[in-house]
């Protein structure tokens, strides 16, 4: 039986959630706040954590910040108003497996907890059935550059916003080298705490440090022939960019404990939703690594940039989602049609695919309405239709002013991290507060 963790302070929400969980055949164990979570979370193992984004002595990203550090990887799923949604966006970038917001729905809960489970089984390595290329002027540049450089052996980065389909250029560019029968091995750089990032890429003997129970293999090791993909490798300590920095000049990798060069033959695809620049410039990557990772650069463009693009994407998400649900929507009202399209997708493909997935799962016929969509999306729509296209800049300004004085709070204004949360660096950090007026 599955173990759930809710970290909710609202008591009468945090026992309807358990209720319905329980009937569902799960076992919860109930937290108020972020220091009950840390507790439960270093005693037990669970399965999946449900954190609520707003807790009495913190945020659902504190509850993230302390997993990651503890070298936990369990699925978490933030829950949030629709006021915070936008920063709830925020939190899959610091490694939230999904989020939902309230109030909740049972039958999409449900379906974001059976995806966050399935996120551990392993994947083979195919895209055509789950992505399509677009038609665009930019999907065709991307898919060029793909077909360009995938038979090299160069290293690349791949940068993008959060969602938009950094992995799936990794297996693609995989599968389209001369490396695409050997093992593709992908690595979360951003749940990986500073003390096993280490193991995790090198390996260790036994007896290397505490908790080292038994000789462990690397994903170098595992990935030796094929593919390594590092997904938000912005995040990796400057202790292991040495090390990395070394794998990759001379080929051979050390592992934690040993004294023994292993040689490996490994090609790095490196991600990141940050420009690494800013990082160098500020002394948190090094900047022969990057150049070394940087021999070839891949800029996914935001679902927004993407034109007509997105009406191919949205139906080949609803086909996707009624194979899945077993649904036959075949069509969406022409309101509804609409904000999807004026909708501006801070969380890109994966947010459109969650949308959709929603959209079909709560249309039992063959029309979906309005009803099927997001409050938060029509808020966020209604809110732009209020004012005029010259008005535009005004509006985006003051989401940002929001944005940046949400941040700022939650790391207790802490302008190094807040830059880091908000991937601009401290100049620019500097120069927005003045701007808005933040204190």
């Amino acid at each position: 039986m599955s173990k759930f963790l809710i970290v909710e302070d609202d008591s009468t929400f945090a026992q309807i959630i358990e209720g319905f969980l329980i009937k569902s055949g799960f076992e919860v164990l109930l937290a108020s706040n972020t220091k009950q979570a840390y507790k439960l979370i270093g005693e037990q193992d669970f399965e999946l954590l449900l954190v609520d984004y707003r807790l009495p002595d913190g945020t659902g990203l504190d509850v993230l910040k302390y997993t990651r550090e503890k070298g936990i990887a369990t699925p978490t799923i933030i829950m949030t108003s629709f006021n915070d949604v936008r920063t709830a966006v925020k939190s899959i970038q610091l490694g939230a497996f999904d989020y939902i917001t309230k109030p909740v729905n049972p039958d999409e809960l449900l379906m974001v907890i059976k995806n966050s489970l399935a996120k551990d089984e392993a994947e083979p390595v195919a895209t055509d059935d789950n992505f399509i290329k677009g038609k665009s002027e930019v999907a065709e540049k991307l898919h060029q550059h793909i077909a360009l450089v995938a038979p090299t052996d160069m290293s690349v980065i791949i940068q993008g916003e959060s969602g938009t389909g950094k992995e799936h250029i990794a297996k693609t560019l995989h599968l389209q080298s001369k490396r695409s029968t050997k093992p593709f091995v992908a690595i979360d750089c951003g749940t990986l705490s500073k003390d096993l990032a280490g193991s995790e890429l090198f390996g260790h003997t036994k007896g290397a440090f505490t908790g080292a129970l038994n000789d462990k293999k690397g994903q170098f090791e595992a990935a030796n022939g094929g593919t390594l993909f590092l997904d938000e490798v912005g995040n990796l300590s400057y202790e292991v960019q040495v090390k990395l920095l070394r794998a990759l000049q001379e080929r051979i990798i050390q592992p934690i404990g040993s004294t023994k060069a292993i040689p490996v033959d490994v090609r790095i695809i490196a991600a990141t939703n940050d420009d690494l620049a800013n990082s160098i410039q500020q002394g948190e990557f090094r900047e022969d690594l990057y150049h070394r990772l940087n021999e070839f650069k891949i800029q996914l463009p935001a679902l927004r940039d993407r034109g007509k693009d997105l009406e191919l994407f949205i139906n080949h998400f609803i086909t996707l989602s009624n194979k899945e649900l077993s649904r036959n929507v075949q069509a969406i009202e022409p309101d509804a049609k609409q904000l999807l399209l004026d909708y501006d997708w801070p969380g890109n493909l994966r947010e459109l695919k969650n949308v959709i997935k929603r959209m079909v799962l709560l249309s039992p016929g063959q029309t979906a309405g309005m009803a099927s969509l997001p409050d938060e999306m029509k808020m966020a729509v209604s809110q732009l239709s209020k004012n005029s296209s010259t008005d535009l800049k005004a509006v985006n300004e003051q989401n940002e002013k929001q944005l940046i004085t949400e941040t700022l709070q939650k790391v207790r204004f802490n302008k190094s991290k807040a830059a880091k949360l908000l991937n601009i660096d401290r100049k620019t950090l500097y120069s927005k507060m003045e701007r808005y007026g933040i204190e």
